[in-house]
């Protein structure tokens, strides 16, 4: 555990880091370098995909718990798109600088692509090679945007499991993926471990990119990138449990420089283009067609909101509160922020897609339970933010959104549920559908406590908080099928995996037909 003043040594440093340009200078003379290591220990990645264009994403890092084993040069590093597995018909290629400043990451943005292909790809520094990835332009409207096969994810504490289920997620090869947060874990906790950060808790930009760099050296998150593109967001783990804006669960003066440099590392590890940094921040919440098949709106429920009401004493972060908690019905309160609430209107009011997938990270439908002080709520979820959830199905419901269908996780429970226009009141009228995703290995609650908010919560149709895994939806015009998609155990790397219950969602019928 760090000292305090440890604490604000590192964040200080951080800072100045994040503050550092991602381009040297152009007095800077990259570097081609010969590795007597492999520098592609993080793999590679895809994500982003337009009509025309997606990015390309890769680390130098031959020695990535140590903070990438680089000296701090720049190095060109080349990419290749192609038709082809073999490279016999490149389609497009490039070079990038891959900086020290920006831990020698690479967010290439490959465009001149073609819609609605599959493409291959790879990256070349010095005589090093990448492993080849599989990635895929967005279709144009009517040019084989018939079908879409996507899968999402999320939570993934590294102790606690394997990732088994990114291996067999992988061998979907699914069209697209989409991750709603929590990729890393910055705290150590639950139970029956089977691997080890080898690390405490990180609070500084180094600290924070070796986290990401132990996670990402999974052989199968590395082949789960490398089988389809991307589309991430994320939750508080990245940053630090529960937080809120710009407060830590720690009220921790210093908490902002903190989140500046785990919000440098998120950047500096997915497959984000350059576009998200803005004026020395980061916009992750943005838009992505299918053709005319669906729209995908994802947000940040993390970056804008307001901190949660009526917290522990000496504390910020959630916590369990009833009727006498009246600052939870303050209409002010806001889980995305007004200008970004305002942005998901205009999208909901412009939408022509057939579908429209809301990717956000938490569950949505109400989960109160009867307690001693009347209905209890949980007030890091969308319950610590009821007004704010009611504005959001009156603006899918005013504005007559074509097939909406919210998708989450977090809660580390598969939940199906309807979401109704009074969203707790299950004789008002179901205006879009729930698919809440399970965790891929952070532990989930008892049987006990679903079973309790299955009773409580009528609009929840199934609820599951033992299966560990992921969500497939397979999506048309007609419909969409959404498959739990659950793993044996997460304590064994060579576990199998099952389809543990499916649901049905009819184009032009809002609400779950079980399976």
């Amino acid at each position: 555990m760090h000292s305090l003043l440890a604490r604000r040594r590192f964040l200080a440093q951080a800072a100045a880091l994040a503050a550092a340009p991602v381009l040297p200078s152009c007095a800077t003379s990259p570097q081609r370098p010969t590795f007597t290591a492999d520098p592609y220990t993080l793999g590679i990645a895809s994500g982003s995909p337009r009509e025309e264009s997606v990015v390309l994403w890769t680390r130098l890092a031959p020695k990535p718990l140590e903070g990438g084993g680089l000296d701090p040069v720049p190095l060109t590093v080349r990419w290749q798109v192609a038709h082809d597995e073999a490279f016999k018909r490149v389609a497009r290629e490039g070079r990038e600088l891959a900086t020290p400043e920006g831990a020698h990451a690479v967010h290439a943005e490959a465009d001149g692509l073609e819609p609605g292909r599959t493409y291959f790809y790879r990256f070349m520094c010095g005589d090093a090679v990448s492993p080849v990835g599989r990635t895929r332009t967005a279709p144009r409207a009517g040019q084989g945007d018939e079908r879409l096969r996507f899968a999402f994810s999320s939570c993934q504490q590294y102790e606690q499991g394997f990732y088994v289920a990114h291996r067999h997620l992988a061998a979907e090869q699914p069209d697209l993926v989409l991750f709603l947060g929590d990729y890393i874990y910055e705290s150590s906790w639950g139970r029956d471990h089977v691997r080890q950060h080898g690390a405490g808790i990180p609070f500084s930009l180094e600290e924070y990119r070796n986290r990401y760099a132990l996670h990402k050296s999974d052989a199968d998150l590395q082949r789960a990138h490398a089988v389809a593109p991307w589309i991430v967001t994320w939750d508080d783990h990245e940053v630090q449990n529960d937080y809120a804006g710009d407060r830590g669960q720690e009220l921790d003066p210093q908490f902002p420089d903190r989140r500046q440099a785990a919000y440098r590392a998120f950047y500096e590890h997915m497959p984000l283009r350059k576009s998200v940094l803005v004026d020395g921040g980061y916009r992750i919440f943005d838009r992505y067609s299918w053709g005319a098949l669906a729209t995908f709106h994802v947000v940040d429920d993390r970056q804008y909101r307001a901190p949660q009401v009526c917290p522990k004493p000496g504390r910020g972060g959630g916590n369990v509160v009833g009727a006498s908690c009246t600052e939870r019905l303050d209409p002010s309160r806001t889980m995305l922020g007004p200008a970004q609430e305002a942005w998901l209107d205009e999208g909901f009011a412009r939408s022509r897609a057939r579908w429209n997938v809301l990717a956000q990270q938490t569950l949505m439908a109400p989960a109160g339970r009867p307690g001693k002080d009347g209905l209890m709520h949980w007030t890091d979820g969308w319950d610590g933010y009821p007004v704010a959830r009611a504005r959001l199905l009156e603006s899918i419901a005013k504005h007559s959104v074509a097939n909406p269908v919210v998708i989450g996780g977090d809660v580390h429970a598969q939940y199906f549920a309807d979401l109704h226009r009074d969203p707790e009141d299950a004789r008002s009228p179901i205006v879009a559908a729930e698919l809440c995703g399970t965790s891929i290995t952070s532990q989930g609650p008892s049987a006990a406590s679903v079973q309790a908010l299955l009773d409580a919560c009528p609009w929840i149709r199934y609820g599951n908080g033992s299966l560990r895994g992921y969500t497939l939806v397979e999506m048309n015009r007609d419909g969409l099928d959404a498959h739990l998609r659950a793993v044996e155990t997460v304590k064994r790397n060579e576990a199998s995996i099952r389809t543990a219950k499916s649901v049905h969602v009819a184009a032009g019928r809002p609400g779950l037909e079980l399976a």
